[in-house]
């Protein structure tokens, strides 16, 4: 292991998290709300961290291989989250270090669980650096390096591998700088777009660009205590469903997309199933709605739409209590936690590609039942897929609901009852935000034991990097020489 590359490249990532987190400081000192001194300290301590760690591993920082890819992306997610939580606790908006660190982690890995009970006290500047926190989170704090990193001397492809969700590593240009760049290029024009839709929609221009930077995040966070159901918006629901549906699909096909390929979202096997996935369980959903919480056609298809979308993206605005929705809506939302957006999207859960591929490899074995000598490959977007990405996605598939399992026993230890465990657990292996029980649509996290919310924090942390990235760390041959 290059300690002292792994060291430069993590003060590299620190002066990026600075550098946005600068950002919130002008926003401060308009709104005058006294938190403008502890953006300023935050960012001084940052830079200076950063610039630090930089010096210390300076000489070898061009030496960044598969190894020390992992180590940058697990430990960049935890040194951003340290450094990010900074602004809350001297400011004073979150005193303690483990809410701070939760806030801040769930920020990052676009989770959006939450531990205020107050949002709209808090200063202005500090929500805008919430936001951003998921903003810079969803498509990826390392992925936003790699677009910088080759002029520093430093290949991008082992962190790109390690970082980038989904089933399989795609680059739109032969240099991986470029597509980071691309991709970056077309996030930041979707979120532009979001923002001035939702100002035309009747929000302010703070709210709107928080929102938008949390909606193309599939992030979730809000300015206001009630989400969007703040804003009784028929329009604002409507461009937030529409733009986290964007969200979470693939990126590349809406790059696609401008470069003239108009028909290749329904030339992509994931995508036409994401579709038809929301499409049905919104269907399903609308019987299930109270009509005493709910009243008239529109507002119930609406608000089905809208909760479908925004569990399946794994984005957690909520416009509606779905609590007192039937059962079966809320066990159907549960399952749809698990399944998550796109591979190549900022989405999180399980992603659909591993679960289109899941249903066809058991679709497979009931047909060799049936004709046992005979070879039937798995085809994804027409080309066969093979025995190792199956044994991959089969792994991940496991080892997902093995951490489950095992988490939710850990919380129902620490007294939260049977629902509430599995809904948190869910909500942030997911990186949803909201779950069930006690965590669910109109709750937050405050008030769970702080073992709780450091093992919770590890649930974000693992769900946003798929699983292995973190757990390679843990495995005794990953030290090994």
């Amino acid at each position: 292991m290059n300690f002292r590359a792994v060291i430069a490249v993590l003060g590299f990532i620190l002066g990026v998290i600075g550098l946005f987190m600068a950002t919130s400081i002008p926003v401060s000192i308009y709104y005058g709300e006294g938190d403008t001194a502890a953006l300023l300290l935050s960012v001084g301590i940052t830079m200076a961290v950063s610039a630090t760690m930089w010096m210390i591993g300076r000489k070898q920082r061009h030496e960044v291989r598969i190894r020390e890819g992992f180590a940058v992306v697990s430990l960049g997610w935890v040194c951003a989250s340290l450094v990010g939580c900074l602004p809350f606790l001297l400011s004073g908006s979150i005193p303690s270090v483990t809410d701070a660190f939760f806030e801040t982690m769930s920020g990052f890995t676009t989770t959006g669980a939450s531990i205020l009970t107050e949002i709209e006290s808090l200063p202005h500047g500090i929500l805008f650096w919430r936001s951003i926190t998921q903003w810079v989170g969803g498509m990826g704090m390392i992925l936003l390096s790699i677009a910088i990193l080759p002029l520093l001397g430093i290949g991008g492809m082992q962190l790109f591998a390690a970082e980038v969700p989904g089933v399989t590593l795609e680059k739109l240009t032969p240099r991986i700088s470029q597509t980071a760049r691309i991709l970056w290029l077309v996030y930041a024009a979707l979120t532009a777009a979001t923002a001035g839709l939702l100002i035309f929609g009747g929000m302010t221009v703070f709210d709107a660009v928080c929102h938008a930077f949390t909606t193309l995040s599939t992030g979730g966070f809000s300015t206001k205590n009630t989400s969007i159901e703040y804003f009784s918006s028929p329009f604002i629901q409507y461009v937030i469903i529409v733009f986290m549906f964007l969200a979470g699909a693939n990126f590349t096909l809406h790059y696609r997309f401008v470069k003239g390929d108009f028909r290749g979202y329904f030339k992509d096997n994931e995508f036409v199933f994401y579709l038809v996935l929301v499409i049905a369980v919104s269907m399903v959903m609308i019987p299930m709605i109270p009509m005493d919480t709910v009243s008239g056609v529109e507002e119930r298809v609406r608000a089905a739409f809208f909760q479908t979308v925004s569990i399946v993206t794994t984005t957690g605005f909520v416009s509606e209590n779905y609590e007192l929705w039937a059962l079966a809506a809320q066990l159907l939302l549960l399952l749809m936690m698990f399944n998550g957006g796109s591979a190549g999207s900022t989405a999180g859960g399980m992603k659909i590609a591993r679960i289109l591929l899941l249903l066809r490899n058991g679709y497979n074995e009931i047909k060799k039942l049936v004709h046992p000598k005979a070879i039937i490959p798995i085809r994804f977007n027409k080309r066969a897929v093979s025995g190792e990405i199956i044994s991959d996605v089969q792994a991940f598939f496991v080892l997902y609901i093995s951490i489950f399992a095992f988490m939710t026993i850990f919380m129902t230890l620490l007294g939260e009852d049977i629902i509430s465990a599995a809904g948190a657990v869910a909500a942030t292996l997911g990186n949803i935000g909201p779950g069930l029980g006690s965590v669910g649509a109109v709750h937050n996290y405050s008030h769970l034991h702080a073992s709780g919310k450091w093992v919770l924090s590890f649930c974000m942390l693992t769900g946003r990097l798929e699983l292995f990235t973190v757990l390679v760390l843990f495995a005794p041959i990953y030290w090994k020489r």
